[in-house]
């Protein structure tokens, strides 16, 4: 379960992490009441669960109620990367000399969880790991025992924080490791955490997603839930018992098992497409379920091609041809097309029940991804 910001924020506070007065806002009229209520500057903020509202115009520092309203005006019920805005946050500007990163998440392969820290803070992380990996300070931490301050410490060192925030600093990155490791989280991070021209430290974003199948024993964190839901496709996926995570891309993916998604994913980007989602059917999934896993991809609008990943074990590939036929026979025209590889269990009388006329079928995966991500291209320009 994905927090969004002003969640997430309001957690981090509880624990003592440090964060600027803010208010939610639903209306225009309430956002300029915010602001006034805060004073100006103000930051206002579209509440979705994407990366770079920002540049997507999702974000506007304003100095008076005349561009405040105007800022909420636009951002409110603004499509934001395929995602419908219904709140802004309304936050006191931060007077900043530097943006740090600081995160904690698990790395799976030194199974263990990792606590990380940046100077290189209000830039996409995931491309400064890429770039320059040693821009990120790492700090593996034995969960038997959890974060020793020295950890903390040395991270901060290792990152090459000024020493005049440097406590402050790694006070934060222990706070955000005891609440990832009590709030049953999968990943937690600030960035940026903003560093005053008085030396203080400011939560400026907030980021905190908790484990779903852990909720049951973190019942204030579930009644966020229904709160937190990014969209219908989200809920959706909730109502369907899907795995389902929305990324950027515009090439659908739908698969059996999480392992063959996540090379499915890979494959795409190999290729130089963009995932558009990560979406599990499950083993021994029926006919319907396949149905149901289409019409969720189709109704993603950033989506321009679908590519259909199925080895048959549990799941017999007659089974999934049926509910794909089914699927798209549904539809006057088809949204998006459809590409198709099936493997393993009834794949050979899965292929000769597919409907050719309505699907492309490849017989190797990496033929179908490259089918795909062409198919996207071009419908895409």
């Amino acid at each position: 379960m994905k927090l969004h910001e002003y969640q997430a924020k309001r957690v981090f506070a509880e624990a003592g992490i440090p964060t600027p007065d803010a208010e939610l806002a639903e209306t225009v009229d309430a956002a300029v009441d915010a602001a006034e209520a805060i004073g100006y500057p103000v930051a206002i903020k579209a509440q979705v669960q994407v990366g770079g509202r920002g540049k997507a115009g999702g974000i506007k520092l304003v100095d008076d109620a005349d561009e405040a309203r105007e800022a909420a005006d636009e951002i409110l019920g603004m499509d934001l990367k395929g995602y419908h805005v219904d709140r802004v946050l309304v936050e006191e500007a931060v007077d900043f000399t530097n943006e740090l990163y600081v995160g904690v998440t698990m790395d799976r392969g030194e199974g263990k969880p990792v606590a990380m820290v940046s100077t290189r803070g209000g830039v996409n992380i995931e491309e400064v790991a890429a770039e320059d990996p040693d821009a990120i300070a790492r700090e593996h931490v034995d969960p038997a025992f959890g974060m020793h301050p020295y950890q903390a410490r040395k991270a901060v060192y290792d990152a090459g924080v000024d020493r005049t925030v440097a406590n402050d600093v790694a006070s934060v990155l222990t706070t955000l490791y005891d609440l990832w490791a009590a709030k049953d989280g999968a990943d937690a991070e600030i960035n940026p955490l903003m560093i005053t021209a008085d030396d203080e430290v400011v939560a400026a974003d907030a980021v905190m997603n908790i484990d779903g199948d852990a909720l049951f024993r973190q019942p204030d964190l579930a009644e966020m839930q229904e709160e937190a839901a990014e969209d219908d496709l989200e809920a959706k996926a909730n109502d369907y018992g899907f795995d389902y995570v929305r990324l950027d891309g515009n090439v659908g993916i739908i698969g059996n098992g999480a392992g063959l998604v996540m090379t499915t994913l890979d494959l795409v980007d190999h290729y130089g497409g963009q995932p558009a989602n990560f979406l599990d059917i499950g083993g021994g999934a029926k006919a319907e379920r396949v149905t149901n896993a289409l019409d969720m991809v189709f109704s993603d609008e950033n989506v321009d091609a679908v590519v259909f990943n199925i080895f048959g074990g549990i799941t017999r590939g007659d089974e999934v041809a049926q509910g794909i036929n089914e699927a798209l026979e549904a539809f006057d025209e088809i949204p998006k097309r459809v590409v198709v590889r099936l493997a393993g269990t009834n794949a050979e009388e899965g292929m000769e029940i597919l409907n050719t006329d309505l699907v492309t079928v490849e017989k190797t995966l990496e033929d179908a991804v490259q089918r795909a991500v062409e198919y996207a291209e071009e419908d895409s320009q």
